[in-house]
Formats: structure tokens, sequence, C-alpha cells
């Protein structure tokens, strides 16, 4: 887990293989490797091993949103669907979840079924979360998200502006660059997608989201390298 908190994922990788090993009936670390095989860009290996770490914990697998993303990008979008419809029971105010079951419906059944199908949510306190449920709805444009992710935030009284606190306006682009960055590319848009994405991965934060993010952009160059 400290070589994964480091980026050293090749180190980690092998540390929890030396375990599974060992021990393969112990749960945890099939779903610790699985997040490790996600971030080097492992998506066949990461699925395999949330499914087995799922196999060993089932009591757990409605909480697995981490193996939904991992189904989302190895083309499983049925099964990625079903995870986060899934998840929903554990956490049903989470605009990624339901961002992510619109994504896997929309890859498998087109734009149509996946907004006429996303699962509620009323009350997500995350800026820019509700705009980007909105976009989502095809309520809201791009430019919305941007502006909710962008403003000041509110005066400290007397006329006192507070100062900016760079590191949530970072967090806050992030996510929104990264959604607009999906939500363009289940739409067909491929270079707006693009765009979002590359950006979404120079807002780095510290957390998971990041990582798809920066394995989406791996994947996208790997595309532009194959096309030359």
């Amino acid at each position: 887990m400290q070589a994964a908190e480091r980026g050293e994922h090749d180190r980690a990788l092998i540390k929890l293989s030396e375990v599974i090993k060992a021990n393969p009936a112990t749960p945890l670390p099939w779903y610790l490797r699985g997040r490790e095989h996600f971030r080097a860009g492992k998506i066949a290996e990461s699925v395999a091993d949330f499914d087995k770490f799922v196999q060993l914990q089932p009591q757990a697998a409605n909480q697995q949103w981490e193996r939904g993303i991992s189904l989302y990008y190895a083309g499983e979008f049925d099964k990625g669907a079903k995870q986060f419809e899934d998840y929903q029971n554990v956490h049903d105010q989470d605009v990624e979840n339901s961002v992510w079951r619109y994504l896997c419906v929309a890859r498998a059944s087109g734009v149509e079924k996946a907004r006429s199908t996303l699962l509620p949510i009323n009350n997500d306190p995350r800026v820019p979360m509700i705009e980007i449920y909105k976009l989502y709805q095809g309520k809201l444009k791009p430019s919305d998200v941007l502006a909710a992710a962008s403003k000041d935030p509110p005066s400290l009284g007397a006329g006192l502006p507070t100062p900016p606190n760079r590191e949530l306006l970072n967090q806050r682009l992030f996510y929104a660059h990264l959604y607009l960055g999906l939500w363009h590319e289940a739409a067909g848009e491929s270079e707006k997608a693009k765009e979002h994405i590359l950006e979404a991965e120079k807002h780095k934060i510290g957390h998971y989201m990041w990582d798809v993010a920066h394995v989406h952009a791996d994947r996208l160059r790997a595309g532009e390298k194959k096309q030359h």
C-alpha cells in the first residue's frame, strides 16, 4: 500500500502478488491488486482480480464501484451498468455512480436510453456534481458545468472575499473536465472528449479518480500512436 501511494505500481503489484500466492483465500489483496492493475493500465487483469475478490467476499459485491469502472474500460458495458445499479443501493446520492451507469448504458444502447434511465440523484453537495448530473440529464450545457466549477467562493462578510482555495478549485476543475470528457465520448464527439480528458489529467488530485483520468489519457495517446 505504501508503494501504491508513492505511485510505484509495479512494485505494489509484485508485493501483492506475493501475498496472494501465500494467502490465495484472503480477499483484500485481490481487491488491492485489482486497483493496482487498473492504475497500471492492465484492464483485463484488474477485472479478474475484482471478480476474484467478489467471489471470496460476496457480501461486498454491491460496493465495488472500482470494478464497475474497470468493466467499462474492458468493454463489458452490461456488467458495468449492473455493478453501478447495485452500488446505488449502498450510496443513492452519488452523481458519479449515476454517471458511470449512464456511460455504460450509452455505450451499450445509446445516449437516449442512458438519459431516460439515469439513476435518480437529489443531493450530492460536491461542486459541480449537480451541474454534471443536469448535463447528463440534458438540462445544462458543458459551459454551465465549467462555470460552476470555476465560481469564486462566497464572501467572508463586510465585503471581504474569501482567499482562493487553489486545492479545492483544482479538484472541482478536475471533476468537471473528467465528466465533460466522458460525456462527449458517450456522444461520439472524440475530439472534444480528448480535450477534456487531457485537461482533467493536468488537474492532479490524490484520489483513484485521477488514476482513471490518467489511464484514459494514456489510452488516447496509445490510440494516436497506432494511427500514425
